[in-house]
């Protein structure tokens, strides 16, 4: 797989000494820094938390910055900085409540006025942030007293709440800088070089009633997989982000070492530009798909660590159907569909990859033998991460990576009129009408259905390959403790690390 394997196995052998072991049962103990290691920064990486894109960025702003609700650990949306939010009977008109005890990390008080600016910000159209096509029908917003406004749309919206609960979706004060960040989350700004770290320290005018325990916490950036896992066994860092499944069973045979195993609804998807040849002709998209061996895929990449996808994306989303037959490998059929769409002899494409994630370098390669039986050869482009991302939205054949979502916000990310990461640049009329209808039906029944067609068409003809759902695998140091399993897909128990603390010897 490319990895240093022998070199782990080598610093995870039988010559370490005895565990230390600490005492984490207690209730959790305060001071101390947290050095988190991760894999994906580069040359765009950014403070601001409306435009987090990659590991660091979606650190710091769940570090740095808080939403009016959040997804918690079993992915279930629960109130942040407001204590309610709720729809009128058309789902036009959202009404948000908001705590009275929220203070900035300069110390002034959260405002209603603060949280339409902050949305403001994200709509504006000169300078849009990643929300803003989530909140393109949003037509007003109208404080009504000193905790409580109201948001106005020109269209029904029954998933608004989820968009509110999405990590870029953060409440600033009104004279908000990106050069100097004020946020209200548990940690603010200390330092911050783009590519390399960030130094974080405790908000002393943080408003939860529990945490941050640490003093401080140290995000920094590796340039690759074998460097961060032995930064972690040499003990330079305290948890990494995201370890590559085949090597679990390897680093949790150092005693010094936790495993943090959490099922999500993450995935790594093939992605391809429907808008260009060979991908404009969908016989050739559903060949790409039946080229695949799924089961081979989670073996191979997640070493068995992961669900079977079905090219369809949301597995949490109580509206996922389920029912629809399970995609196979199929290469008689990818072959007839390839010479039906004028390839008779196969074809040949190139797919750009990176290590944006772990598994994605493996899965191209995985992906490259398998499809070589229905006559597809695969030539891979592995780029640095600064280049991948540049040019990220252009490539005929990719790959991407999505955490956990449900319907409605993942299209309105991915594949809707507007949407910041069109990355297969789908513009189907009929899969938005159906999108659209499901975001205005109020019905649950009704909605679900609407999204059970929706997600058929993506079944049918559209431009992901989404052939599996990866679990979350992190490790750190056993000294630290309040890590916990999440389902949201995002590190280190959704980068929560106002929950952690560091443990004192038993």
């Amino acid at each position: 797989m490319g990895l240093g394997v022998s070199a782990v196995l080598a610093a995870c052998g039988g010559t370490a000494a005895p565990a230390q072991q600490f005492d984490l049962e207690g209730p959790p103990l305060e001071g101390g820094s947290l050095r988190v290691g991760f894999v994906g920064g580069g040359a765009s990486d950014t403070l601001d938390g409306a435009n987090a894109t990659n590991l660091g960025d979606i650190a710091r702003a769940v570090s740095m910055y808080n939403t009016l609700l959040y997804f918690d650990d079993d992915y279930v949306l629960q109130p942040m900085l407001a204590t309610s939010v709720t729809p009128n009977d058309d789902a036009t008109v959202w009404t948000a409540e908001l705590r009275d005890d929220v203070t900035f990390s300069d110390g002034r008080p959260m405002t209603v006025e603060d949280v339409i600016s902050s949305f403001e910000r994200i709509v504006d159209p000169e300078d849009p942030k990643s929300g803003a096509a989530s909140l393109s029908h949003l037509r007003e917003m109208v404080k009504l007293d000193e905790r409580t406004l109201e948001f106005r749309l020109d269209t029904s919206d029954t998933a608004l709440d989820e968009t509110f609960g999405q990590y870029t979706s953060i409440i600033v004060p009104t004279d908000f800088d990106v050069a100097a960040p004020v946020g209200s989350g548990p940690f603010m700004l200390e330092s911050f070089t783009a590519a390399q770290s960030t130094v974080l320290r405790r908000n002393p005018h943080y408003w939860g009633a529990e945490g941050p325990y640490l003093d401080e916490v140290s995000l920094l950036n590796f340039n690759d997989t074998d460097a961060l896992i032995n930064s972690l066994l040499s003990n330079q860092v305290d948890a990494i982000a995201q370890i590559p499944p085949a090597l679990t069973e390897v680093i949790a045979s150092d005693q010094r070492i936790k495993i943090l195993n959490s099922e999500t609804g993450m995935y790594l998807p093939f992605t391809m530009r429907v808008d260009r040849a060979p991908f404009d002709d969908e016989r050739v998209r559903q060949a790409f798909r039946l080229a695949v061996h799924r089961e081979g895929m989670i073996e191979q990449v997640l070493s068995g660590k992961g669900t079977i996808g079905n090219d369809m994306f949301a597995a949490f989303d109580p509206a996922y159907p389920g029912e629809l037959s399970q995609r196979t490998q199929d290469i008689a059929e990818a072959k007839r569909l390839l010479a039906e769409a004028g390839h008779p002899d196969g074809l040949e494409v190139e797919l750009v990859t990176a290590p944006i994630q772990a598994g994605v370098v493996e899965a191209a390669q995985v992906f490259a033998e398998q499809a070589a039986e229905a006559g597809i050869i695969v030539s891979i482009n592995r780029m640095d991460l600064t280049a991948y991302w540049t040019d990220y939205l252009n490539y005929d054949f990719s790959q991407s990576f999505w955490y956990t979502r449900n319907f409605l916000a993942q299209s309105n990310a991915a594949v809707m009129p507007g949407a910041p990461f069109n990355e297969t640049h789908w513009a189907d009329e009929e899969y938005i009408a159906l999108v659209e209808q499901a975001r205005a039906e109020v019905d649950d029944a009704a909605r679900g259905e609407l999204i059970a067609q929706a997600q058929e068409i993506l079944y049918d003809r559209g431009g992901y390959i989404i052939w599996g759902f990866a679990n979350q695998i992190d490790a750190y140091q056993g000294y630290v403790g309040g890590f916990v399993e999440n389902r949201t897909g995002i590190p280190l128990s959704g980068f929560r690390l106002d929950r952690v603390w560091i443990g004192e010897a038993a």
